[in-house]
């Protein structure tokens, strides 16, 4: 059961290999546990009671409620997948509460710091030092995430409309304009890629000419930022959060930015308002002479 529900996210819900990934690792742990302290295989035989104990040892191993949370996801998940197909008549998971989480404001790189890195960083001569550029330059202007710009084509590329197309979750498609300067810096980044590898169908490569890939990138860009702030995380998605807060601190509207991300609901574009609140809460108690 476990394999046809994996291809049910796979083929059907048309989950990323990294989510299906995930819930893979947590229903091998799952089951795991079971096995070794209960000595079940059958599903039908799993119990709220076992359900509730395995969350606990792992909170009792300093997992994290976020982390915990994601697996209850995963086990909501298959059992509805299980009720559905018939295998199972009642669901466990119905008695079964999420631990509260706290909640985490986004992390983001303050304007200026931004300026610094883009405007007076030098990134050196040749190809390696443009792509390093552009990539932060894009994280920015548009917001995309990681999976998403490690998968850009030059196809993707529009610079009629000045617009950059993104395959997104669940191979949702989607436009992100962006401006002159990031426009310049592509021109100027093709031209490099060219003369150093001819026609290349894959937006970004490495030194050696292959596909760029996860890592990679993720190393290129927290390098980029240790010279600018001092944020203890950095990393592709803090320019995400860069990216939003800053559209909102500058009165972008929020289904404005929900579209830009990608996000499917705006409860996950909310989150940036926070961000936004606080500024302003800040800005009142310098200039209000009554705050």
């Amino acid at each position: 059961m476990k394999q046809r529900f994996l291809a049910y996210l796979q083929y059907e819900k048309r989950y990323s290999t990294h989510t299906v990934t995930a819930y893979r690792i947590d229903l091998d742990q799952f089951f795991e546990y079971l096995s070794q302290l209960y000595n079940i295989a059958d599903i039908p035989e799993v119990t709220h009671p076992m359900i509730r104990s395995w969350l606990v040892s792992l909170m009792e191993q300093g997992i994290s409620a976020r982390s915990v949370t994601r697996k209850l996801t995963t086990l909501k998940s298959f059992y509805k997948f299980l009720q559905r197909d018939g295998v199972l008549e009642i669901n466990p998971m119905q008695k079964i509460t999420s631990p509260k989480i706290s909640k985490r404001l986004p992390v983001f790189v303050e304007k200026d710091n931004m300026e610094v890195l883009l405007d007076h960083i030098d990134f050196g001569e040749g190809y390696p030092g443009i792509r390093n550029k552009l990539i932060l330059e894009l994280f920015y202007a548009t917001g995309m995430r990681l999976s998403e710009l490690v998968n850009l084509q030059e196809t993707d590329l529009d610079f009629h409309h000045d617009t950059i197309k993104v395959l997104g979750k669940r191979n949702k498609e989607r436009l992100i304009p962006f401006g002159k300067k990031c426009e310049s810096l592509m021109r100027l980044y093709l031209d490099e890629k060219r003369i150093a590898f001819g026609e290349v169908s894959d937006l970004f490569l490495t030194d050696k000419g292959t596909p760029i890939y996860p890592r990679m990138v993720h190393r290129i860009v927290t390098g980029y930022l240790g010279q600018v702030t001092t944020l203890e995380k950095k990393s592709p998605h803090v320019l995400r959060h860069t990216f939003a807060t800053h559209l909102l601190n500058n009165g972008a509207e929020l289904n404005a930015v929900k579209e830009l991300l990608g996000h499917s609901n705006l409860s996950a574009t909310q989150v940036y308002t926070h961000n936004t609140i606080e500024k302003l809460k800040t800005i009142y108690k310098q200039a209000h002479p009554k705050a």
